[in-house]
């Protein structure tokens, strides 16, 4: 009986730890995160579980003896793709075979060519009809197979005057749509995707990237003439590296390079890019996961899939990451990270070269130094993300918030949840609670519109009696202003003496130069007025509305939610006391008649409309949406002109310069701030090599 009892109480423990929350992803060897509104690293939970590994044990007939079987592993395979019956192909380069799979990793067959043999096929593709394409770029040609593995057509270079002579035809990847187009990508082609009809003929080149243009470049376009610029080497677009379709027949193409921006482009048939996302960039890396030093550190994508959702998957063979965007562009997560040296460890990589997705949204992830597949499955949250984000990409805001509260259950921190709860807010018109989720999401256009209609909603409710308080305040200051215009307190007011106070004076001073610039300064130079006090006040008033423009101005017009006060003091002193010291500077040697403190004052007082504009501007933009914004930034602008044309004066009336010396001191001005900037970086580095140098004499010394 005894015993019994015993069985019964751990009975019950085992029962309640079975139902304890599982903690199955403490296992996975790698990271998931996302990036919040403001672009924090947010760490996530799994968002897919590695289900194993496929294609380690392949098995091929001994040449020697025909029934023996020998072990022949893949050897540097470069492209995967996984047909409508969810069967598996892979380009396996070194080996001159596409191996065709079951999904579970079971070896159908080895397609080769024993009369016409590949030569390092980098790319393979399967239509819904069984056809199958292949890249095969040591032959220089686009194969197209039957089911069975037989030629039945060879596409070589295309011939067409829209082909420059230089084109060299190394197809990498290929890919075809329902038409039977076919869109390769080539080795080293900048001028885009090859794209052939079924009989081969040429149609033109497809969906290239453009030409990324520097600074530098820009300037040397305008400084050159044709013949210096021609002996420039030549900036050419970087080639595209993969290309993918999903059901809706839209063609997703990634970059790599030094590209920073259309990585990943989703194209119509007309070649546009439906990624209003792409100008940023795509391919996240953890900071830490960083390759070292000497390494090319952006992201080099070398494959794109779509997945059943519509969400694309891009593979970062570099940095070792795999990223995944919805439909829109829009970041979800990304996870994976190196493998250790010398070990293999499932869920890391060594070096992903493709992916590719089946129809239960498996993934399948190819390695070229591992020679093997590793497969993942979607787990609980990423199955909760996927559903949701559907709900919202079709438009069902409602339907969708239930899931994206299971998925902020899961997860408080992920950002997309926000912005699916925010909208489905907006749709039941609950505009508080979605312009509080908007700004939670990052998202400015949602918290503007949100804003709009309560906007909207309170003034339809309240017009009338603002027309009215209105409408009887201008009466009341009209009849007013009548009645005592000739009052005698009124003339007293307008009459009364001046204050003799020097600090008070150089004040009304600074604001008489708002008013009257040139009799301002004129003033400065010639009457020595200002003082280097009021000077002062003037800058910390201009400090203290930097800082209250970043607090107080909408989120509408600035998305930051943090304001480093310390920062932005050091910054806008540097370049205060830059600017005087280079002005001055300049002045001295460019027969300028002002001196260290009529610069100084006149600088100072030059800066006035950024406190007389720039804090109204930043509280009114609390009443003011997007829609308003050409009002905001002309408000900002024209502050900004006015402040230009304060210091341009203030330089030709403190120094009694033309115009024309005017506008030379500026930019002398501006060139000596920058000869100073490079001197002090310059110094900094040095002292930092020097204080190195000294502390391991000092170790040496020590040690010894």
């Amino acid at each position: 009986m005894k015993i019994h009892k015993w069985g019964l109480v751990l009975s019950f423990f085992l029962l309640c730890a079975a139902l304890l929350p599982a903690t199955a992803f403490a296992s996975v060897k790698y990271s998931t995160y996302t990036k919040d509104s403001r672009g924090n690293l947010v760490w996530l939970q799994p968002a897919y579980f590695p289900l194993g590994v496929i294609g380690q044990n392949l098995m091929a007939p001994d040449p020697g003896n025909k029934s023996v079987q020998m072990s022949s592993p893949m050897k540097n395979p470069k492209d995967i793709f996984i047909d409508a019956k969810g069967e598996v192909y892979i380009a396996d380069t070194g080996n001159n075979r596409i191996v065709h799979m079951t999904e579970s990793g079971q070896l159908l067959r080895y397609i080769t060519l024993p009369e016409n043999p590949f030569n390092k096929p980098e790319g393979v593709f399967v239509t819904n009809d069984g056809s199958i394409y292949v890249a095969d770029t040591g032959n220089k040609r686009v194969l197209k197979l039957d089911a069975s593995g037989k030629v039945m057509q060879e596409y070589k270079r295309p011939e067409s005057r829209y082909i420059p002579d230089t084109f060299v035809f190394d197809p990498a990847k290929v890919m075809v749509d329902e038409r039977e187009f076919m869109y390769i990508a080539v080795h080293g082609s900048y001028e885009g995707l090859v794209m052939l009809d079924p009989k081969g003929k040429f149609q033109g080149f497809f969906g290239a990237n453009g030409t990324a243009i520097s600074p530098l470049d820009a300037l040397k376009r305008m400084l050159y003439t044709k013949k210096m610029y021609a002996n420039e080497v030549a900036k050419r677009p970087e080639p595209i590296n993969s290309v993918a379709t999903d059901k809706n027949g839209y063609i997703f193409t990634v970059t790599g390079g030094t590209a920073t921006t259309n990585q990943l482009k989703k194209l119509n048939v007309k070649g546009d890019n439906l990624l209003r996302s792409s100008s940023k960039p795509f391919g996240e890396t953890a900071p830490w996961d960083v390759p070292a030093e000497g390494v090319m550190t952006g992201p080099q994508l070398t494959d794109v899939a779509v997945d059943q959702s519509g969400n694309m998957i891009v593979v970062d063979q570099q940095n070792k990451y795999i990223s995944h965007y919805d439909g829109s562009g829009n970041l979800l997560y990304f996870w994976g990270g190196a493998s250790a040296i010398g070990s293999s460890q499932v869920g890391l990589l060594k070096s992903p070269v493709a992916l590719d997705v089946n129809e239960r949204n498996e993934l399948f992830v190819l390695d070229d130094q591992e020679n093997i597949v590793q497969v993942f499955r979607l787990s609980e949250f990423g199955q909760k993300v996927d559903q949701a984000n559907q709900l919202t990409l079709a438009g069902r805001y409602e339907d969708s918030e239930q899931p994206w509260r299971e998925v902020l259950r899961l997860n408080g921190q992920f950002a997309p949840a926000y912005l699916g709860l925010a909208k489905s807010a907006f749709k039941k018109e609950q505009y508080e609670t979605a312009k509080d989720l908007f700004k939670e999401a990052g998202n400015q256009q949602g918290y503007s519109d949100s804003f709009w209609q309560i906007r909207m909603l309170w003034l339809q409710s309240n017009f009338s009696w603002i027309a009215s308080v209105i409408l009887l305040g201008v009466i009341l200051y009209t009849v007013t202003n009548k009645l005592t215009a000739k009052r005698e307190f009124r003339v007293r007011w307008r009459n009364r003496p001046k204050s003799q106070n020097r600090f008070l004076s150089n004040l009304r001073l600074a604001l008489h130069v708002l008013k009257h610039p040139i009799d301002g300064f004129s003033a400065i130079h010639y009457e020595n007025k200002g003082s280097y006090l009021s000077a002062s006040i003037v800058l910390l008033g201009v400090y203290a509305s930097l800082i209250i423009s970043q607090f107080a101005t909408s989120f509408s017009f600035n998305p930051k939610t943090f304001v480093d006060i310390y920062s932005t003091f050091t910054q806008f002193f540097i370049v205060w006391i830059a600017w005087i010291v280079a002005n001055y500077l300049v002045s001295s040697i460019y027969r300028g008649e002002g001196r260290f403190k009529h610069i100084f004052i006149g600088s100072a007082y030059a800066l006035l409309p950024y406190i007389a504009i720039g804090i109204p501007l930043a509280f009114i933009s609390n009443v003011m949406t997007m829609s308003e914004a050409s009002i905001y930034h002309f408000v900002g602008n024209a502050m900004t002109v006015w402040i230009g044309l304060l210091i341009f004066w203030k330089i030709q009336n403190v120094h009694n310069y033309t115009f024309g010396e005017t506008i030379m001191n500026v930019f002398l001005t501006l060139c000596t701030m920058l000869v100073i900037g490079v001197l002090i970086f310059i110094i900094m580095g040095l002292t930092s090599d020097l204080g190195s140098l000294l502390y391991q004499m000092y170790q040496e010394v020590t040690l010894r």
